[in-house]
């Protein structure tokens, strides 16, 4: 069973990783907007994943014998200065994320809660995925500059990520 405060924190993250799949479709749509389709695309799949990650703190907390308490998600930025600006402002979310893991495992050790702790270090692993992606489009982009040619190519890249649809739906049971 969780502690009241396990509850309200994965509560809160849950809020959180909607949250970050809001804002990864804002991104998309600032990228559409640009015409960038392989960003969009590569922000929409992003989204997708944010939100499986999501239902698995929702799955959680129901496994857990906890209640799950939607929270109001607050509108993200839709403007940037330039796609670079928007990979820079994901990457700094994401090692925010990677901060809010990391309380909610100090948390959970000071709770002595053994399961949220196993349940946990997947996201810390996964954290470690994230800023690493985010991370590595960033160094390109700052390693062309402002090259149009060369965030075509990025773009292109980027436009090979497909989403998983058939993990969603798994999340989501």
């Amino acid at each position: 069973m969780l502690s009241e405060k396990m509850e309200r924190a994965f509560n809160e993250q849950l809020k959180w990783e909607f949250y970050s799949a809001y804002l990864y479709l804002s991104m998309a749509a600032y990228f559409d907007s640009v015409n960038l389709p392989g960003f969009s695309k590569w922000m929409k799949a992003q989204a997708v994943e944010e939100s499986m990650h999501a239902m698995k703190f929702y799955n959680f907390i129901n496994e857990r014998g906890g209640r799950v308490i939607l929270q109001e998600i607050d509108q993200p930025p839709t403007e940037w200065d330039s796609p670079l600006a928007v990979m820079e402002f994901a990457l700094a979310h994401e090692q925010e994320v990677t901060k809010r893991i990391n309380t909610l495992m100090e948390l959970a050790q000071i709770e002595k809660d053994h399961a949220s702790q196993i349940f946990l270090q997947w996201f810390v692993t996964e954290q470690v995925e994230e800023e690493d992606s985010f991370g590595s489009i960033v160094a390109q982009m700052r390693l062309v500059k402002d090259s149009p040619e060369a965030l075509f190519m990025i773009d292109r890249e980027l436009a090979s990520r497909n989403i998983d649809f058939t993990a969603l739906s798994e999340e989501v049971q």
